[in-house]
């Protein structure tokens, strides 16, 4: 029962140093975004009608998004943000799973970003 216990205590405490993280898509310098590899998890409709330079899109709805995203290296910073953040959290979430070490949501979205550079 002990061995079971300690097995349950190690398991908590290695998802709870995960590297998660988010930032404000406000906060994010220009000079950040070029030193990062920036995806767009919007449809291609919603990237062709405005969206952050450098960005790559990769669509979140797309059956293959995780075949897509194996041409991001699991080493690479990665940025993601989506119209609001929900499918931006959505994708960060996959991406740790899948192995990638480090991957930033940016809350807020392309909204966020829009209003605040009017």
């Amino acid at each position: 029962m002990k061995v079971y216990l300690i097995l349950f205590f190690i398991v908590v405490f290695n998802f709870s140093c995960a590297q998660m993280s988010s930032k404000p898509i406000t906060e994010v310098s220009q000079n950040e975004i070029n030193s990062v590899i920036l995806v767009d998890v919007r449809t291609p409709g919603e990237f062709k009608a405005g969206h952050l330079e450098n960005a790559i899109n990769i669509n979140w709805f797309d059956t293959d998004f995780s075949k897509q995203m194996t041409k991001i290296g699991k080493e690479e910073t990665v940025y993601v943000y989506c119209k609001k953040g929900g499918r931006s959290a959505k994708a960060q979430q996959l991406l740790d799973s899948l192995g990638y070490k480090k991957v930033v949501n940016l809350e807020g979205g392309y909204d966020a970003w829009s209003a605040n550079n009017k």
